[in-house]
């Protein structure tokens, strides 16, 4: 029997049973279906962690205060008291020359005022080197001047979600805002960013410079002279990062006089060492939804085992026949396995059809990110074909086997 023959005589065998032939189908369709919604979605994940934490910045470090130590022997936790101040960030910019920009900043929240309208947001006093290290850009007005660092200038720069809240489609450069009862002038707004790797809207931010932070807002909450929430650092070279890290943490614990034993009264974040973790358990999860799917479509290589071998039991009298009139048992198995591999691309080419529809519909929604890939779909081409192959071969191989005078005499 030539290919076009068996070809034939496998549509014929499936159309005499074809609500059975459909239903068996049923599990590749899901399977491969399942296979593609999940990949894409894992793919789509790890493409938004990707988008989302190269914004970080992967030659960073930042430094926070807190860490451990408390009044009165009570353990606070990070962040929690000013531990750091300016003449840590020199020190750092001093002693470590792999370090290529330094930013020191205090942080707060507050009410910000412009006529009728009021946005609450939080504001964060910075150095020169903050934008720099952070990636911001400007989308109008001009970078605060020397003067305004040294003079405790009046000025801020308004992130893109606190200007729409507060002028729409209004130029906000030049106007006057209010943050409590202190007046400033707005000197330039911030490129838009959107959401951060960490979930928060990046571009709800006020920046001013430290010197008028420290002055005009956090004064009244009894920050230390001197004393920073934070300390940013950007390293000239990724590989460098690990490095700078110990002799960061060396530096301060000499400086802040912290003896062996001692616990930190800071703590040091690797965004490197966070974006890799994060990195790993995107594609870990990946794997376990590629998994899961996967193993809908060895349930559905079951089904497709399972009704073929039914489907050879109900046949033995034909496979007699057939034998007898000279086809040999390559024929037989040619023809079984023809049946299995119809079924399962049948299946496979309606559950690709679904797939592709499933990820767009969940991508449209919005619920997760999706990236489809023509390597999946192949993939799942693939998959399909060798499902039939491998399920089909035992049911097509038992066929082939029979004795066709045993199985002549099958009623």
């Amino acid at each position: 029997m030539n290919f076009t023959e068996v070809l034939r005589t496998a549509l014929f065998a499936l159309r005499g049973n074809w609500l059975r032939s459909a239903l068996t189908s049923l599990g590749v369709i899901i399977g491969i279906a399942a296979v593609i919604v999940m990949v894409s979605v894992g793919q789509g994940t790890q493409a938004e962690i990707d988008k989302l934490v190269s914004g970080l910045g992967s030659n960073r470090l930042d430094i926070g205060s807190g860490g451990g130590r408390g009044f009165g022997g009570a353990r606070m936790s990070a962040g929690s008291s000013y531990t750091l101040t300016e003449a840590d960030a020199e020190a750092i910019r001093e002693q470590i020359p792999e370090v290529q920009y330094v930013a020191s900043s205090l942080r707060g929240g507050g009410q910000i005022v412009f006529a009728e309208s009021n946005w609450s947001t939080q504001w964060q006093g910075v150095q020169p080197d903050f934008f720099e290290i952070n990636g911001w850009t400007l989308a109008s007005g001009e970078p605060f001047e020397s003067r305004d660092y040294s003079g405790a200038g009046k000025t801020v720069i308004l992130g893109d979600t606190v200007r729409r809240e507060l002028f729409g489609d209004e130029d906000a450069v030049g106007q006057t805002v209010r943050i409590g009862r202190v007046p400033f002038t707005v000197a330039a707004t911030l490129a838009p960013k959107g959401q951060g790797g960490f979930g928060q809207d990046q571009d709800d931010i006020v920046l001013l410079p430290l010197p008028t932070a420290r002055r005009r807002l956090a004064g009244s909450a009894g920050v230390p002279a001197g004393a920073v929430r934070d300390i940013t650092l950007g390293v000239a070279r990724a590989e460098d990062v690990a490095y700078v890290q110990g002799e960061v943490e060396a530096l301060l614990r000499q400086r802040h006089r912290i003896q062996p034993g001692q616990e930190d009264d800071f703590s040091v974040r690797n965004i490197a060492e966070v974006v890799a973790t994060r990195t790993q358990t995107t594609r870990l999860m990946s794997l376990l939804l590629g998994a899961v799917a996967s193993i809908s479509l060895i349930v559905g290589g079951i089904g497709i085992m399972n009704i073929m071998l039914v489907s050879v039991t109900e046949r033995i009298r034909e496979i007699g026949l057939r034998m007898a009139v000279g086809a040999g048992p390559r024929d037989i198995r040619r023809q079984f396995l023809a049946e299995a591999m119809l079924i399962s691309l049948v299946g496979g080419i309606i559950g690709i059809a679904l797939g592709i529809g499933g990820a767009l519909l969940v991508g449209k929604l919005g619920a997760l990110p999706v990236a489809l890939n023509a390597k999946v779909i192949g993939l799942a081409a693939g998959f399909s074909i060798a499902t039939g192959l491998f399920f089909g071969y035992y049911p097509a191989r038992k066929a082939s086997l029979l004795d066709p005078i045993e199985a002549l005499r099958q009623q």
